[in-house]
């Protein structure tokens, strides 16, 4: 088979081949029908009927702001990676290749949105006002994060692949319940240089977004998450960063068919993104939230992109993958993208990127510095934070630890 089609079944008992199941996961990178892009690696923007109106009222500005978006989110990930290396994180999962999908999505909902993240949407959490260093205390071993998650609406970080899918459901069908779900936002403006979500067109309604990889898509929480969404009509949109690697596992290797087409099953719709095209990742999600807060029920987009790096920093990617496939993907960089785009249709110059540049080594040099400050919390932190409310049982072990820790300390001194 000299060029393999994307298999479609006209027999129940057929069974695709494996270059027929390849081409149907990765015929459409390159872009293609079911490829939704707006932004061509080359920066040319392209038509697309169906989401053009989603990004209708973006302007040179906005674009400035996501691209800025993109190198700090870019940047922070980055030093994290960095910080690892230089043994002041136990552990940093990278998201290197994928900022467009989290930026654009991020910078698509609402303040009253709820966001439910797995443990790489540094991008996502940039978008909803946590900044950086409240991620690293995760990864250093000293906190579960330190953002609110009530005032900032992005969930604390969820570590058990795809369980993230169930709160979301549950969150969304409370919505549902509370009857928050009716009405539209659209547009995007700017805030102290930041784009985000514009005023409202009208009474508006909650939306819920749920952020989990291909890998994810595996696990049975995820497809329970689908059935529990699907039942309640909950206004929530599922959204699949398709990386290629679960961890060593390609996608190909775990589904027959395009993740996005799964959704059909459920019965609500699913739509395949460039994820390495803020704009598009921008357009596409916007569409599916308005589609969730006016009571359509749950959406499922699949954002096609690359994780550039490895699974975490305890993994090697060299060990499973060539380097020719990430050479390929260089050509896609969702920042360059962008980049060229401002440079040559909107005829920004060089002193607009160096500034960026600039905020991004200082956004490096602050993470850096409070890293290496962050205090180091005593043994007996594990008793705080354990319930609400005082807990007899929690503070009695408490003393006893605190008790037995201080007879060790004699005994040693």
């Amino acid at each position: 088979m000299d060029e393999p089609q994307a298999w479609i079944p006209t027999d129940p008992r057929s069974r695709p081949s494996h270059d027929q199941v390849v081409a149907g996961l990765k015929g459409v990178d390159e872009g293609g029908p079911e490829l939704v892009q707006l932004l061509t690696p080359e920066g040319e923007r392209v038509p697309d009927e169906r989401f053009d109106r989603y990004a209708a009222d973006i302007t040179a500005e906005d674009l400035r702001s996501l691209y800025r978006d993109l190198v700090l989110v870019r940047r922070a990930d980055r030093e994290g990676n960095s910080l690892q290396r230089q043994g002041e994180l136990g552990l940093w999962v990278p998201l290197l290749g994928q900022e467009a999908a989290q930026v654009g999505s991020g910078r698509a909902l609402a303040p009253e949105d709820m966001c439910f993240p797995s443990y790489r949407e540094h991008g996502v959490a940039w978008c909803r006002g946590v900044d950086p260093t409240e991620l690293l205390g995760i990864f250093r071993g000293t906190d579960h994060g330190t953002w609110d998650p009530v005032a900032t609406r992005f969930h604390p970080y969820t570590i058990v692949i795809g369980n993230q899918c169930l709160n979301a459901a549950g969150y969304a069908m409370g919505q549902r319940f509370e009857s928050k779900v009716g009405g539209s936002v659209a547009g995007v403006g700017t805030a102290d240089g930041v784009a985000g979500v514009g005023t409202a067109d009208g009474d508006t309604g909650e939306a819920t977004i749920c952020y989990f990889g291909d890998g994810a898509t595996s696990q049975g929480d995820v497809h329970e998450g689908f059935v529990w969404a699907a039942a309640y009509d909950a206004p929530l949109v599922f959204f699949c960063q398709n990386n290629q690697w679960a961890i060593s596992v390609p996608a190909e290797r775990q589904t027959r068919v395009p993740l996005y087409q799964r959704a059909r099953g459920y019965g609500f719709p699913g739509v395949r993104v460039d994820g390495n095209d803020v704009l598009a990742c921008l357009a596409v999600t916007r569409w599916a939230l308005d589609e969730c807060r006016t009571g359509n029920g749950p959406v499922l987009i699949e954002a096609f992109t690359y994780r550039m790096d490895s699974h975490t920093t305890s993994d090697d990617a060299t060990r499973y993958r060539l380097a020719d496939e990430v050479e390929l993907w260089k050509l896609k960089d969702p920042i360059e993208r962008v980049r060229v785009h401002l440079a040559r249709r909107h005829g920004v110059g060089a002193d607009f990127f160096d500034a960026v540049d600039a905020e991004a080594d200082a956004l490096g040099e602050r993470m850096r510095a409070f890293c290496r400050a962050m205090p180091q919390p005593g043994p007996e932190r594990m008793f705080s934070q354990v319930y609400a409310e005082p807990s007899p049982t929690v503070e009695r072990q408490r003393e006893e630890f605190l008790a037995y820790h201080a007879s060790f300390a004699d005994q040693e001194g």
